[in-house]
């Protein structure tokens, strides 16, 4: 048996309850946790803003140590670093065919398919995304688990898993940021902090944070913004006054709201990026005049988990990481248990904070 945080239906409270686990199965491994972060689609889940099964293990972004697995498994092995991946791909639908494993048709599959049971009752339980880190151990697929390299902290390699590996594809292959590109950031959370972070690496500048709270402004200049501002009715405006009279090059909006995905677009430039990263609710309606997407020439993009492949990316973040150019524990702003998970949501519906991390 291990301990977790249980969702027993949408919009109830967490409970911290012990589960049982089955052995890993072929093609399955066995996890057991070091870390794991409190991401904001942990919250959506649990609000019923993303589709989740229940009852449901959450927690997506975390990193372990293999302790089993089954038969036929070759690419880990007992004892392995490993990092959760809560979306791999199949490499055999057509958006795999088309190098686009970030929308793999089958990457959710996990997710719908019950993982364990309460030991209280013996209920089945759903992995929330896949992979359900919010547990002292975790049974995912083989392909959920990516090898960690040398050189990277187990418990701050968690957030490689979401917040690091989503800012890091939303500079480098969705938004595609150059060396000497303006990029504003909305929403400085953990994801906020990585797209930062990586914006300074790809020599983006002047670099800007946008944020409502005062306090994330230590934070956001801390991993690279040259200039912080609150978000308000004036917030393009003042975007362009940093940015000599055109707005920024690239706009990353990680807050996934109508006024903020608007503000970002506002905020760029005629023929810039505009790069949706935050998860917004159907009821969020972004709204642009026909003769303004003419004028303006801006391109407007989703992004996906960074659109990234993490199979591809994860050892050159590692090297940033190595290097000193990428400061995992910086995104951090609490340790926490899994007692500390419902406060962790109520900071991230305030806005305070970076990313919690949840510390086995």
């Amino acid at each position: 048996m291990v301990r977790a945080a249980v969702l027993t239906a949408v919009n109830a409270p967490l409970e911290i309850v012990e589960i049982d686990l089955p052995k890993p199965g072929p093609g399955q491994v066995r996890v057991k946790l070091a870390a794991a972060g409190v991401c904001h689609s942990d919250l959506s889940l649990s609000n019923g803003t993303l589709r989740q099964p229940a009852p449901a293990v959450l927690g997506h972004e975390g990193a372990g140590v293999v302790s089993a697995v089954g038969a036929g498994v070759t690419s880990v092995a007992t004892g392995d670093r490993v990092v959760l991946n809560w979306a791999p791909s199949c490499g055999n639908c057509h958006f795999c065919a088309l190098d686009e494993p970030w929308l793999c048709a089958h990457a959710s599959a996990a997710a719908d398919i019950p993982y364990a049971t309460l030991a209280a009752d013996s209920t089945a339980l759903y992995p929330g995304l896949g992979t359900a880190a919010f547990a002292e151990e975790t049974v995912v697929p083989a392909h959920a688990v990516l090898p960690l390299p040398e050189g990277v902290p187990l418990a701050d390699a968690a957030l490689l898993g979401c917040a690091v590996l989503t800012g890091y594809g939303a500079i480098f292959h969705s938004a595609r940021v150059v060396e000497g590109e303006s990029v504003v950031v909305f929403g400085v959370g953990g994801v906020g902090l990585a797209v930062l972070q990586c914006a300074r690496i790809a020599g983006a500048g002047p670099l800007i944070a946008i944020d409502v709270s005062p306090e994330k402004e230590k934070l956001a200049r801390a991993a690279g913004a040259t200039d912080f501002l609150i978000a308000g009715d004036d917030t393009a405006k003042r975007i362009r006054e940093l940015t000599e009279g055109y707005g920024a090059d690239v706009a990353i909006e990680c807050v996934g709201r109508a006024d903020t995905i608007r503000a970002a677009w506002s905020s760029t430039r005629r023929g810039g990026r505009t790069t949706v990263v935050g998860i917004g609710g159907q009821d969020q309606q972004v709204t642009f005049t026909a003769l303004e997407l003419f004028y303006f020439g801006r391109t407007l993009s989703g992004c996906v988990y960074g659109n990234s492949d993490p199979v591809r990316d994860l050892p050159v973040i590692a090297e940033h990481v190595r290097a000193g150019r990428l400061d995992l524990s910086a995104l951090v702003t609490e340790r926490i248990g899994l007692e500390g998970i419902p406060a962790a949501f109520e900071a991230m519906l305030a806005g305070r904070g970076g990313r919690a991390l949840i510390v086995f």
